[in-house]
């Protein structure tokens, strides 16, 4: 039997911790860009928060541009740890809790997916909820994450782009969300349904396969939307090859993995199934076949 326990000063009830994370990192672009800094706000089910703050060399350069958003240069980390030195307590720190952050869904995830894949680390990502305060902040209002903070908890960022402080900020609209809007979930899961985009279920957190209401895999995007995984597997088998040489993230590429490997069993399986009457037929079966195949 489950139980919830109703988080202090929150308005939301947890059945496991709840973490609020934001990254700062060398750029946007999830499968090529690294992270340089790490923080974590978690929420435990008595109200108790704990802190994780940590800069990462991301052994490429930091563009410019991007230093300049985040002030964290070359230099600041240059003796930072990697991330996959520290892929064991970022793990550890998480716990099995459920993961929320401001644009999370669509960035700070994946690239904490990929940052996971990349060291072949067990994390399981998929093993939790998610909840993006900006997807439920854009629903409601329609703002970005300092007009939120201004909107609901009447304050100025001051400090924008240190990953701390805007997850602290991002826990804080969160909070305030949670106060405001009285008919929102007050559970992760139901936060979660509410906060993800689109009508379909996304099976990658990049939104490049998505699970129909069959339950099917289907691809997301391009010329293919709406379609099965298996479906084009059949009819054009070479876009599953080009997805994997593609520039996509590592993680849909091994979920796109898996559903071959799953249809490939399946349909083995249906072959050996239909094989097996015939395989398992007795000698005195067979032979009753034959004598009533002459003897018409």
């Amino acid at each position: 039997m489950e139980t919830y326990i109703w988080a202090k000063n929150m308005n939301l009830t947890l059945q496991r911790p709840f973490a609020v994370f934001d990254l700062e990192t060398t750029g946007v672009n999830v499968t090529q860009d690294r992270i340089v800094e790490i923080a974590i706000i978690k929420v435990h089910p008595d109200g108790t928060e704990e802190e994780y703050s940590k800069r990462v060399h991301p052994t490429i350069p930091i563009p410019k541009e991007s230093s300049e958003i985040h002030g964290i240069w070359d230099k600041d980390v240059e003796n930072a740890p990697k991330f996959a030195e520290i892929a064991d307590e970022v793990a550890a720190f998480i716990g099995d809790a459920d993961l929320a952050g401001y644009n999370s869904n669509k960035f700070d995830i994946p690239v904490l997916a990929e940052e996971f894949l990349r060291c072949n680390h067990s994390f399981d990502v998929r093993s939790r909820k998610f909840v993006d305060v900006q997807n439920i902040f854009h629903k409601m209002e329609q703002r970005t994450l300092a007009a939120a903070y201004q909107f609901y908890c009447q304050q100025s960022m001051e400090n924008a782009h240190n990953a701390l402080y805007d997850t602290r900020v991002t826990l804080d609209v969160f909070k305030a969300q949670l106060a405001r809007y009285q008919d929102l979930a007050k559970s992760v899961e139901g936060l979660a349904e509410f906060s993800r985009q689109g009508n379909v279920e996304w099976h990658d957190f990049a939104g490049r396969l998505a699970v129909n209401a069959k339950g099917q895999v289907i691809y997301n995007f391009g010329k293919h939307k709406g379609k099965t995984v298996e479906e084009i597997g059949e009819s054009e088998p070479g876009y599953y090859g080009w997805i994997l040489d593609a520039d996509f993230p590592l993680y849909t590429k091994q979920l796109l993995r898996n559903e071959m490997d799953r249809i490939k069993q399946s349909k083995r399986a249906s072959v050996a199934v239909k094989q097996e009457p015939e395989d398992n037929a007795s000698i005195e079966d067979k032979l009753a076949a034959l004598k009533n195949k002459f003897s018409k």
